[in-house]
This record gives structure tokens, sequence and C-alpha cells, in this order.
């Protein structure tokens, strides 16, 4: 995890993996910022969809138990996401490097579109 210091906080940038292993130890919640439409297609299982045009900080949940990170297909919109939680005052504050692109790249496991159905699939992972 890389961290850089803001004059608003500390904003985390975590890797893929990081994420997974987090995730997969029941410790944070992951918060899709893409299109309705981009989350249809392919997503992270589990995610929460929070559009980044819809985003308003002071409507996140609480992040007692499970802390959240943002994420993107690339990682820049889930850093301007991150960034202007921030300045809202909403802290820690983490997002995803690389995205949902990073996600795919790194083997892990997502929800994605059989091309031929149309029907959603598991996509399995190096993990199985």
């Amino acid at each position: 995890m890389q961290i850089e210091s803001t004059p608003y906080g500390d904003l985390e940038t975590w890797t893929p993996d990081e994420v997974a292993d987090a995730m997969h130890a029941g410790k944070v919640a992951i918060i899709d910022v893409r299109t309705i439409q981009e989350y249809a297609f392919e997503h992270i299982r589990g995610a929460l969809l929070l559009p980044m045009h819809f985003f308003e900080a002071e409507r996140l949940p609480s992040q007692q138990g499970k802390r959240i990170i943002f994420h993107c297909g690339s990682g820049l919109r889930s850093e301007r996401v991150a960034r202007a939680a921030l300045q809202a005052g909403f802290a820690p504050v983490a997002h995803m490097a690389g995205g949902f692109n990073a996600w795919k790249n790194e083997g892990q496991a997502y929800m994605g579109t059989d091309m031929a159905t149309g029907n959603t699939i598991r996509v399995p992972g190096k993990n199985g």
C-alpha cells in the first residue's frame, strides 16, 4: 500500500492483491464508482455500486467494522472520488491502483457477461 499525505489527510492506494486479501478476510467494503453499464457488464463480486456522478461524501456509510475502498476501471475516477471524500472530511480513504483492469490482470475472480447468452457468469481467478 502506498500512502500519500494530502492537506486533507492520507490517501491510501492499495494493490488489487491487497484489496482481494482484505475482502476475503471481511475487512473491507469495495465501492465501484464506474457507470451502471460498466458494472452490469463486469464487476468485482460483492462490490457496491456508487457511480462517480452520484457521489456525495456525506452519504457514505460509516467505516466502523469495515474499511471502504473505491475502485473504477483504471484508478483515475476512484482517485478523484477518494480525494473528494478526503476534502469532505471522510477518513481514512483508500482506492485501488489500476482499477478493475489491474484486478483482472492480477488474475482476481470477477463477475462477467457470457456474450453468447447475455447471462452473468463468474470468471474464476488465480485462486479458483
